[in-house]
């Protein structure tokens, strides 16, 4: 088993780790082991569609003693779009993209952090610190992986908000890539939770389209994900 990074990242920028990592993996039984094999040919560090082919091909064992039980209803659906943004700074003297503050945002809201910690707050009844109107859908609808923006969406809000969740829900969400700021990739943590990812693609996400081929037999559970640019 062999293996190599992949990352967007421009060459220049000599962030790209070009390190093969290997394994062997020995089975148990009695067989006839097969002749050592080649270091096989990897796709290029960047190549969007090869990392798609790997993570899609994932599956779960699904049988008797690692039942995969898929929800095949839900009772709360998401839509979060999550994107680079910019902030503008004083005489342009920031580092991000043209003077500007590199941020990011789901739903086009940029978290704010609070002086007193969310869950603390949560926990001893302290008013005033997070609100609970996070909002499910985004606010302002475009085509999300259009090659040209307008500027004025790379702007986000900000904001302090929670999406509340009542206990025992079945929750779909779907994290939908931008195009903002010339896009990236996005992972995507659910601390203390698993899930399972039943589908992925390129573009905007179709409502009624998309569902159809959602794989709800043998998906894997993770509690990390990677959004892909523009998808």
């Amino acid at each position: 088993m062999a293996a190599i990074a992949f990352s967007l990242a421009p060459a220049g920028q000599n962030i790209y780790d070009n390190t093969t990592t290997t394994a062997i993996v020995q089975y148990r039984g009695y067989y006839t082991p097969s002749s050592p094999p080649f270091l096989p040919h990897f796709p290029a560090y960047n190549d969007t569609n090869a990392s798609l082919q790997v993570m899609g091909n994932l599956r779960s064992l699904a049988d008797a003693e690692h039942p995969c039980n898929v929800p095949l209803s839900t009772s709360t659906n998401l839509f979060y779009t999550v994107s680079l943004n910019s902030y503008p700074c004083i005489n342009d003297s920031c580092s991000g993209p043209n003077g500007t503050r590199s941020s990011a945002s789901i739903n086009n809201i940029t978290f704010h952090t609070p002086k007193i910690d969310i869950l603390e707050s949560y926990y001893y009844n302290i008013n005033g610190v997070y609100g609970d109107k996070f909002p499910s859908f985004p606010l302002v609808v475009f085509d999300f992986t259009a090659d040209y923006l307008p500027l004025l969406y790379q702007l986000p809000s900000t904001g302090t908000e929670v999406r509340v969740l009542e206990y025992n829900s079945t929750v779909e969400i779907v994290f939908q890539g931008t195009n903002l700021v010339g896009g990236a990739i996005h992972p995507m943590h659910l601390h203390g939770h698993t899930f399972y990812v039943v589908g992925w693609a390129f573009g905007n996400f179709d409502e009624k389209r998309d569902p159809l081929r959602y794989n709800l037999v043998d998906p894997p559970q993770q509690n990390t994900i990677s959004v892909p640019k523009n998808a």
